[in-house]
């Protein structure tokens, strides 16, 4: 099945708010939520590449290459949040700033397990203790803590896990 039908046929809908195939489209919009969500959450953070770089990786590699969702509102808010999966790993989970605390992120792990049903992992940043929450309370249990010296940021950082 050709990935816009597909898309079209896993398309849900919510409050207003589609979640969807990203396209490419919805690169460079996908991009911007992540980068706006980046710096709201992860302020002391440092990141290793330039928005524009960020920008040439949604395009180039995250939308062809993954298996890359976005939520999308009606009216002018447009992409107002972005997951990728790849393989059994949960990528990338970002919600613009302005729309956390209405139920997307909920949405899209429900998403990914559905499209995951025998697991998933994911890292997130030691620092990141809204993230932590968030993702235990949907099952995820912390399985590896490192120093950040396999990530770009070298950010100390937490393996979750999640299995039926």
């Amino acid at each position: 099945m050709p990935e816009a039908e597909e898309g079209a046929r896993d398309a849900s809908t919510a409050n207003g708010v589609v979640l969807r195939r990203a396209g490419g489209a919805d690169a460079r919009d996908a991009a911007d939520v992540w980068l706006r969500s980046f710096a709201a959450a992860l302020p002391g953070v440092v990141r290793p590449h330039s928005d524009d770089a960020v920008r040439a990786w949604f395009r180039d590699v995250v939308v062809p290459r993954q298996e890359t969702w976005v939520a999308e509102a009606g009216g002018d808010s447009g992409v107002v949040g972005v997951m990728v999966l790849d393989d059994d790993m949960l990528e990338q989970l970002y919600l613009d700033p302005d729309w956390r605390g209405r139920g997307l992120g909920d949405r899209f792990v429900a998403l990914a397990k559905e499209r995951r049903p025998r697991g998933l992992s994911l890292w997130t940043f030691q620092v990141n203790r809204p993230a932590h929450r968030f993702y235990e309370r949907h099952g995820f249990v912390a399985a590896e803590y490192t120093d950040g010296g396999g990530n770009e940021e070298r950010e100390p950082d937490v393996r979750y896990v999640w299995r039926p």
